[in-house]
């Protein structure tokens, strides 16, 4: 490839399925299987979830069909795509911070998912070898201390799940990316839908279908509203590079808004049956639902241990947990690597594995937050930052302050900045239809998000 080229040379999905299998399983992993579920129970369910879904329709799949839109019109890395449409608009060059901020977000963002992605491979081994039978929360909690207190075993399944993250984007988007994304889509539904047969033959699921779905807006604050909000950006993909990327992939002919709501239709649907799978067994045993980021690795190995066939339940569960952040982490990989090609017209399967083990370099502070630096906080003496370790520095700073930024960014630049490229033929919309996209995107999104910033920096 020529080091000039704005193009990503060679590579293109078999198949329009493929595109859906491979932008959905990009989209769908630890924000839904781990994230929702939690955020979920703290924000007091139905209500919660009836914003969170209304958040995902209205305001994230107008910015998804834009950001496809400009990944197919553009036809390149996202910094290449990026650079296309400004000259194409005789746009302000400013805008190419879109492009910076797609690659910046998933290259650091990787580096901290990749420590909780490592604990759900190592629960997983935890399951299989020795189960979680007769555990209780004291022994669950113990269980969970002696990892993340093990600087060498976090990084050693930290390094692990980069590296076969490496392997899949080395093989590119034909060998690679469709190839592991199908798999995981197949398993995701079934063992999804066995953990909630499971659940209502074992359990039942009364309790938790009214936790999730009867709305009881008195349980419900102006935090939990944003926070629902933020939680739609962060599990439909949006601004993380992905969706520009994989777009650019595509051929003519598939219609974007079908596209669009198909992914976030499945990134729902996943959403709602991770919180079946989970909250039955929660609710049953006694435990808390409002947990918080514990609930996956301290509170649900109590009820596994408890419940017959515990084991088999635990290996399909933390199993699925990994797959589900493998491909999420290949979806993250890869708009950095596809830039590095057109950037330098080397190998991908050398800048696969150069930018893995970078990416794994940066992510060692975060890996020790948990242990030999829990008590080091690098940017304390900024007020946001007040009391935050090197992980909760990154979280906070890539899923709270530059998603949203870049979220807000691709709404203002697809709604104001480049009317004469994105169309509605670019768009795949009718005119009446396009005009309410554009309204979404250039002011109701917009407006949503910058009431979630200043909530978050407040």
């Amino acid at each position: 490839m020529n080091k000039a080229s704005d193009k990503v040379a060679g590579e293109v999905w078999t198949s329009k399925l493929a595109f859906l299998f491979a932008t959905a399983a990009a989209a769908i992993g630890l924000g839904s299987l781990w994230r929702f579920p939690y955020v979920a129970g703290a924000n007091g369910g139905g209500a919660f979830v009836l914003l969170y879904i209304l958040f995902v329709l209205v305001i994230c799949v107008p910015i998804m069909i834009g950001e496809m839109a400009m990944g197919r019109r553009g036809h390149g890395s996202v910094i290449g795509s990026m650079n296309r449409l400004i000259r194409a608009e005789g746009a302000w060059s400013g805008w190419r911070a879109i492009g910076w901020l797609s690659i910046a977000i998933p290259f650091f963002g990787l580096s901290y998912y990749s420590v909780v992605a490592g604990w759900g491979v190592d629960y997983a081994r935890l399951a299989i070898v020795r189960g979680f039978a007769g555990i209780d929360a004291t022994g669950s909690r113990g269980v969970f201390e002696e990892l993340i207190g093990s600087p060498w075993r976090q990084a050693a399944f930290q390094f692990a799940f980069i590296a076969g993250v490496a392997i899949v984007v080395a093989l590119g988007v034909r060998r690679g990316i469709e190839f592991v994304s199908k798999i995981k889509m197949v398993a995701l539904f079934v063992v999804l839908i066995g953990l909630v047969l499971y659940n209502a033959v074992t359990v039942g699921l009364g309790p938790s279908l009214t936790f999730l779905f009867y709305p009881d807006f008195s349980a419900l604050t102006g935090a939990g509203v944003l926070t629902a909000l933020g939680q739609a950006l962060f599990s439909t993909a949006i601004g993380v590079g992905v969706l520009m990327t994989y777009s650019a992939y595509l051929p003519k002919g598939v219609s974007l808004p079908q596209s669009a709501a198909i992914v976030s239709g499945s990134v729902i649907f996943i959403a709602m049956m991770a919180g079946l799978a989970i909250f039955p067994s929660v609710l049953f045993y006694g435990l808390e639902p409002t947990e918080g980021p514990n609930l996956i690795f301290v509170t649900l190995p109590v009820a596994f241990g408890g419940m017959p066939g515990g084991r088999i339940v635990s290996i399909a569960f933390f199993s699925l947990i990994a797959l589900g952040a493998f491909t999420t982490a290949v979806g993250m990989l890869e708009p950095v690597v596809a830039w590095l090609m057109e950037r330098t017209g080397l190998p991908r399967a050398r800048l696969s594995y150069l930018t893995a083990l970078a990416i794994f370099g940066v992510g060692l502070p975060s890996t020790l937050s948990f242990n030999l630096l829990k008590d080091v906080h690098p940017l304390g003496f900024l007020p946001p930052f007040a009391g935050k370790t090197f992980f909760d520095v990154l979280d906070f700073g890539i899923a709270d302050l530059l998603l949203p930024l870049n979220a807000l960014l691709l709404a203002l630049f697809a709604g104001w900045a480049i009317r004469r490229t994105i169309t509605p033929v670019e768009t795949d919309l009718s005119p009446s239809a396009f005009r309410i996209w554009h309204l979404t995107v250039a002011i109701v999104a917009p407006v949503a998000i910058v009431g979630l910033m200043i909530h978050i920096l407040a």
